[in-house]
């Protein structure tokens, strides 16, 4: 354990993340950090959640699982504990379920009387904090672009145009959302949470306004312009805890997809994954097969079946298994995403731009496809097309967002033809980057950073 220089003066956190797999697994992944510089955690969380996240607790001697019962809500189905239990409508009734653990966290913040509280969506937590003399942290699990994009202070109706171009004073011109895009996120920003008049969007701006600092698993190298833009916007501190760089496999590739892989040339493999709860419309489910078929390329994609269908081999295009064979999988579960990255036949990753996934493509040798599908993914992408050039984005039509075969194979084409300008320009771009994140020293001094700063708020 490399223990912080502070005269073993730990620090007491707890952390009470959203209920989605995402948000508590970069909520884990930061109490790690801080527990290997001998800090103490108490990480609430969904009962049956506590199982699933068992494995990624490196310190178990330092994080301590507090399981919490998400309260009965009318609408919201009586298991249900995260958002990938949820159809997408209904997450404000599970904010509403975590808003109604409020007595039962009071209590828990009462009897360990820690330093910090970190949270996301809570936004009473703040306030209750203060009342107790517990310093509040708004962990933010989305990139600071995304943040600087979208905490806008002056949205207080649907505005789609406003959406579609960044806020006054942004520091960027590469990053500005389709009509589709602005669309989508600007509904989930204004629509009223249940039982209150309180939108998303106020939510998060009471947790920015209301905290004691804002937190990021960021550095400045690649995103310091929005971390600045944030700390001016709302004049709070801005701690920034280095990059999200994934922990090390300690397993080994699963036999049946090492084997497979093992077939094809090196770098010719188009790797697929949109995350754990994307599902695509069938038409666009079978463009994107179309897509990869037309690349002439071998291809692995883990993907959910679409919308409204069972079984992904309902879903496939017809005479596409046939036409495949032996050239492609699409497998519908659960696959070891960073070991088939790393395997060397893989040289092309088709994501959906969700941050732990990008991570994972930078720090990989594979060129990157950017296919983002929703919320801050949108804006991720755009980041890593426009800002930092290490990817190619998947064209798609601005009012309905949807895109085709050809626009997938092109993209696909663009940065793995070797002759390719853009190609060359994003491989060489991706390098530097991911020579830049494993650089020696790099988190543990951001971590260091980011400890002495915590401290700081306590003086």
């Amino acid at each position: 354990m490399q223990m912080d220089d502070t005269n073993n003066n730990s620090l007491t956190i707890v952390m009470y993340p959203w209920f989605a797999m995402g948000h508590l697994t970069a909520f884990l992944h930061m109490a790690n950090k801080l527990a290997d510089r001998g800090n103490k955690i108490f990480f609430l969380l969904p009962k049956k959640t506590q199982a699933q996240l068992e494995q990624f607790n490196l310190y178990p001697n330092l994080i301590n699982f507090i399981t919490l019962s998400v309260p009965q809500v009318e609408g919201l189905p009586p298991n249900a504990e995260i958002t990938a239990d949820i159809p997408f409508l209904l997450q404000p009734h599970l904010r509403l379920a975590m808003d109604r653990t409020k007595p039962l966290v009071e209590s828990i913040l009462q009897e360990i009387k820690p330093h910090f509280v970190f949270f996301d969506f809570t936004h009473w937590l703040p306030a209750l904090s203060r009342r107790i003399g517990i310093k509040s942290i708004f962990f933010i699990t989305m990139s600071p672009a995304t943040a600087a994009y979208t905490f806008r202070k002056e949205q207080t109706a649907p505005d789609i145009d406003t959406m579609k171009a960044p806020p006054p004073g942004f520091p960027s011109s590469c990053i500005k959302l389709y009509s589709h895009e602005a669309y989508g996120l600007n509904f989930a920003g204004n629509v009223k949470d249940i039982g209150s008049e309180m939108s998303f969007l106020q939510r998060l701006l009471i947790s920015a306004e209301d905290c004691d600092a804002i937190g990021f698993k960021a550095c400045r190298e690649m995103e310091g312009l929005y971390c600045e833009y944030i700390k001016r916007e709302f004049k709070k501190p801005v701690l920034l805890a280095g990059p999200v760089v994934p922990e090390q496999p300690t397993t080994t590739l699963e036999e049946k997809w090492a084997k497979w892989l093992d077939g094809f040339k090196e770098k010719s493999v188009i790797f697929c994954a949109l995350g754990s709860e994307c599902r695509l419309r069938k038409d666009q489910f079978q463009e994107l097969l179309l897509g990869f078929e037309l690349c002439g390329l071998p291809f692995f994609a883990a993907l959910k079946p679409p919308m409204g269908i069972e079984t992904i081999e309902m879903a496939l295009p017809k005479g596409f298994k046939e036409r495949t064979q032996g050239r492609g999988i699409i497998y519908g579960d659960w696959v070891q995403q960073q070991l088939i990255l790393a395997h060397s036949s893989v040289g092309c990753f088709v994501t959906h731009c969700g941050s732990g996934s990008l991570s994972e493509g930078l720090m990989s040798e594979c060129q990157m496809v950017l296919l983002p599908q929703f919320g801050d993914q949108f804006i991720n992408s755009r980041l890593m097309s426009g800002d930092l050039r290490v990817g190619v984005e998947v064209e798609k039509g601005d009012e309905d967002g949807l895109f085709t075969k050809d626009g997938v194979c092109k993209a696909i084409r663009e940065v793995i033809d070797e002759g390719n300008e853009v190609g060359k320009e994003v491989k060489v771009n991706h390098f530097k980057w991911r020579d830049f994140l494993l650089r020696k020293g790099l988190e543990s001094s951001y971590i260091h950073e980011f400890i002495t700063k915590l401290r700081g708020l306590l003086n």
